[in-house]
């Protein structure tokens, strides 16, 4: 684990998300139980808005589906997929306290040794290393059994039948696979085409101890993008091959280094980095979605996994990580070229077609031969013999007996010799129009926890000593703050009509009376409010309000008149705080 080089800012942030009503840990009251958080009414309105960040790049923008489907899957869908055989961690029980934690985690914490190089060990060299550096429970310092294989999908019954097992989907992506038909026919039989779903997902983590970082049950969003493999290039990639990206190679990684190289996606593709240009493309949205809440591009990177670090499906896989202070670089998104692997488990498995026809442009004429036994003549002559041989016949390919009898004048078939007397040979042309294929995908796919924890971590700010969350004002929880400078004199009555008024504007408006204004301006502050309007006396001689600047601490006076337009603009990102005095003047 890396230190942390603000070992305060974790602590902080947890106290002020508690406080404010951003999240907290679940079941308090009955101890609490590891790995489930509740979101408070400002958190889920930010994770909200997380999450329409993601529709508006990838569903509004790209035109990509976006479906919903159960979170309770049937286990038959995991077996196919590989998942049963592979979401596994090892894992190591406490002989005295039974407590159960990772034992990766507990070797890397430990001894320092990379969760790369522990990915590699078997069980046997796992139990090796814990008992060679008397690796004990963290708990209660007593030793610990042998390492077993984990499974950390949630197992369940569908129904009060014990044969209908089920599984908590560790992904959101197989309910898109299994749907792939449907799908494909509301793209209109065209490829390319996408699909993304955002909802739950169940994982049976075996010690949960990261906060938002690691849970047992999460929001992911999973993208599946379905392409022609014989098609592959991205008809946008253009429009972003001067993007730069900060890659981190596999081939550094296993060398122990960490030499990210800052490249643009025209040398990425030049130097063949990337397998797949749809892959690369979705890899710059996923780097735009961090700048867009808040993580500064020098605070991300793509990392190459290591081939015993892919996922069972993936060919190549990149990680989009973000660094934080308490645990340095985390994994926020994952982007995989998955091949055609999961359409052909289920087709496999299910016996659905999921090959699509690709008609050619031009049609190709090909010949074909057929040698057709001549029964009439066979049956007489080899007598009870005749039906193994035409048997043989069939079995063999028809070029092979059309050259035999033009060379020798026969073809033989165990001891027995066919002529041209024996057989019709009978040749065709078929005209082939197109063929069929599996589609291949490339998956980003974003853990929108994780995506909540580094805006919160990326906003906080200490200024004076006072907390303040500099969310960028679109994934703000609340946008308006309406405050009367005192509660008396008709302030208070003023300050309820300008919220509600600006709350039928579609703005998301807090009022507050409680305390001092300055004590509100500091609620504010912390809640990440981006704009506060103070109502004083000066609003009831001639209709204009204050408005404060979070970040700036900046005030400017503002009509009533003027506040829809001015607002709306702002929160647009038309226009910036210091150009309201302008946009006033204009008007």
């Amino acid at each position: 684990m890396i230190k942390s080089e603000e070992p305060d800012k974790f602590l902080v942030l947890n106290e002020l998300a508690r406080r404010r009503g951003f999240f907290w840990p679940s079941f308090e009251i009955y101890g609490g139980a590891g790995g489930f958080v509740t979101y408070g009414p400002l958190g889920k309105k930010l994770k909200l808005n997380i999450e329409s960040k993601l529709r508006d790049i990838f569903v509004n923008r790209l035109g990509i589906f976006e479906i919903e489907s159960s979170i309770i899957t049937p286990g038959k869908v995991f077996e196919s997929s590989g998942h049963v055989n592979h979401f596994k961690e090892p894992m190591v029980e406490c002989l005295n306290c039974n407590k159960r934690f990772r034992a990766d985690h507990l070797i890397n914490e430990k001894l320092g040794i990379s969760l790369i190089d522990v990915e590699k060990m078997s069980l046997a060299e796992i139990e090796e290393v814990i008992k060679k550096n008397e690796i004990e429970c963290p708990e209660c310092n007593h030793n610990l059994k042998e390492p077993t294989q984990f499974l950390t999908m949630f197992k369940t019954l569908i129904g009060p039948y014990s044969g209908a097992t089920g599984y908590g989907r560790p992904e959101a992506a197989q309910s898109i696979f299994v749907e792939f038909n449907r799908l494909y026919k509301m793209a209109r039989e065209k490829l390319p085409f996408g699909v993304i779903q955002i909802g739950h997902a169940l994982r049976n983590e075996i010690s949960p101890r990261q906060g938002l970082i690691r849970l047992r049950e999460f929001t992911i969003a999973d993208l599946e993008f379905f392409f022609d493999p014989e098609v592959a290039e991205c008809n946008m990639i253009n429009e972003v091959e001067n993007e730069i990206l900060p890659i981190l190679l596999a081939e550094k990684r296993e060398k122990g280094l960490e030499d990210t190289i800052n490249l643009t996606v025209r040398e990425i593709l030049d130097k063949k980095i990337v397998c797949s240009e749809w892959q690369l493309f979705f890899m710059v949205m996923a780097k735009k979605l961090l700048i867009s809440i808040g993580v500064p591009i020098e605070k991300q990177r793509f990392i190459e996994k290591l081939p015993w670090e892919k996922a069972h499906y993936a060919t190549q896989c990149f990680d989009q990580e973000v660094y934080v202070t308490r645990w340095g670089w985390i994994e926020v998104s994952g982007h995989a070229y998955r091949t055609d692997f999961d359409l052909n488990c289920h087709m496999q498995a299910s016996g659905a077609d999921f090959r699509v026809f690709k008609e050619l442009e031009k049609p190709i004429v090909k010949k074909q031969l057929t040698v057709k036994p001549k029964m009439a003549i066979i049956g007489p002559e080899f007598k009870d013999k005749a039906a193994e041989l035409v048997g043989t016949l069939l079995k063999i390919p028809a070029e092979e007996i059309v050259e035999s009898l033009e060379k020798k004048g026969y073809y033989l078939v165990g001891d027995k010799k066919i002529s041209s007397n024996h057989v019709e040979i009978i040749q065709q042309k078929n005209i082939i129009r197109g063929k069929r294929f599996i589609p291949h995908v490339v998956e980003p796919s974003f853990g929108c926890d994780r995506l909540f924890y580094v805006a919160l971590e990326y906003a906080l700010t200490i200024k004076d000593e006072r907390n303040i969350l500099s969310f960028p004002k679109t994934i703000a929880p609340i946008q308006i703050g309406v405050f009367p400078l005192i509660n008396k004199d008709g302030l208070n009555k003023k300050s309820k009509k300008i919220a509600a008024f600006l709350r039928t504007e579609g703005l998301l408006v807090e009022f507050d009376e409680a305390g001092s204004i300055g004590r509100r301006y500091a609620r504010a502050d912390e809640s990440g409010i981006p704009l506060c309007i103070t109502v004083d006396y000066a609003t009831l001689e001639d209709d204009t309000v204050t408005i404060r600047d979070r970040d700036l601490w900046d005030q400017v006076r503002v009509p009533l008149g003027n506040l829809p337009l001015l607002l709306s603009d702002y929160f647009k990102e038309k226009i910036k705080f210091k150009d309201f005095g302008d946009f006033i003047k204009s008007k």
